[in-house]
C-alpha cells in the first residue's frame, strides 16, 4: 500500500471523504478534551479507557474480555494486552523516534504467555517484505508524512494488521501501537478515547475493512480509513460517557 515518495501518505488525502471524516473525527476527539474533568487533567478518564480499550482488543483476538474478581487474569491474550496498555505512557517517548523498539518491547510484554519460544519474543518474522515495510512505518511515524493524526494513526494500525510482524499476538500489537499514534500525533494527547470499543462491536466489519485495506486498492484503503475515523467518533462518545460517570 505504502510507496515511496516525498510524503507517501499525501494521496490518501485526495480520496472521497477521508479529508473531511479526518477533520471530523479529530473534532470529536478534541470534544472530549474539553469537557471539564478533562481539562482538570482527565486522568479518571484516561484510566478507565486504557482498561476498555486493553479488553475490547483483547476480544477481538478472541479473549474473554471479562475482569476476574480476584483480580488475576488466566487468559493469555487479555493478559498480554493489559500489560501493553499498563506500559503505554513509559513507551511514549521512544515511540516518537524509534517505532521499531517499542514494537519489539510490546510484543514481548503481549505474547509473553502465548508462545515457548522466549527467542520468537520481540523478533519479526523472516517473511519477504515484513522488514522494509516496517522501516517505512517507522518513517512515516517518526515524520515522513504530514497527513492529519487520524490517517496516520489508521495507517499504522492497517499495516500492522495486514502484515502480522511477528505471529503472535498481531491483532493487540496492532491496536496499542494504533493508541500510541494517537497520542502522538496529537489526535488523542491524554489517551482518553476507546474506539476499539467501536472495532470490537462491529467486529465483521472491522475484519472486512482491514481486508480492504490490505489489498491496497484505492477503494479499499478509503474504504478503512472512513472507518476507522467513524470509530474515532464512536470512542470519543465512549470517552465522554466515562468522563460524565466520574463526574465530569
Amino acid at each position: 500500500m505504502l510507496a515511496c515518495m516525498s510524503d507517501p501518505l499525501a494521496p490518501l488525502m485526495e480520496l472521497g471523504g477521508v479529508a473531511e471524516a479526518a477533520k471530523s473525527a479529530q473534532d470529536a476527539v478534541f470534544a472530549v478534551h474539553r469537557l471539564p474533568a478533562n481539562l482538570r487533567g482527565g486522568s479518571a478518564t484516561a484510566a478507565e479507557a486504557s482498561v476498555r480499550a486493553a479488553r475490547a482488543s483483547a476480544a477481538l483476538d478472541g479473549a474473554d474480555p471479562d475482569l476476574p474478581d480476584d483480580g488475576v487474569v488466566a487468559d493469555p491474550v487479555l493478559a498480554g494486552s493489559l500489560r501493553v496498555a499498563k506500559a503505554t505512557e513509559s513507551l511514549l517517548p521512544t515511540w516518537r523516534r524509534a517505532p521499531l523498539q517499542v514494537l519489539a518491547r510490546m510484543h514481548v510484554l503481549a505474547a509473553a504467555d502465548l508462545t515457548d519460544d522466549a527467542d520468537a519474543l520481540g523478533r519479526p518474522r523472516p517473511a519477504d517484505g515484513v522488514a522494509p515495510r516496517l522501516e517505512l512505518l517507522a518513517q512515516l511515524v517518526t515524520g515522513a508524512t504530514s497527513v492529519p493524526g487520524p490517517v496516520l494513526t489508521a495507517v499504522v494500525h492497517g499495516e500492522l494488521l495486514t502484515l502480522r510482524p511477528f505471529g503472535s499476538a498481531d491483532g493487540v500489537l496492532a491496536r496499542a501501537a494504533a493508541r500510541l499514534s494517537m497520542i502522538a500525533t496529537g489526535l488523542d494527547p491524554k489517551a482518553l478515547t476507546v474506539p476499539e470499543v467501536a472495532f470490537f462491536r462491529r467486529q465483521r466489519r472491522y475484519e472486512e475493512a482491514a481486508q480492504a485495506f490490505a489489498s491496497g486498492e484505492p477503494d479499499g484503503v478509503r474504504q478503512w480509513l472512513l472507518f476507522c475515523c467513524e470509530a474515532f467518533e464512536t470512542g470519543a462518545r465512549e470517552a465522554k460517557g466515562i468522563a460524565d460517570a466520574t463526574g465530569a
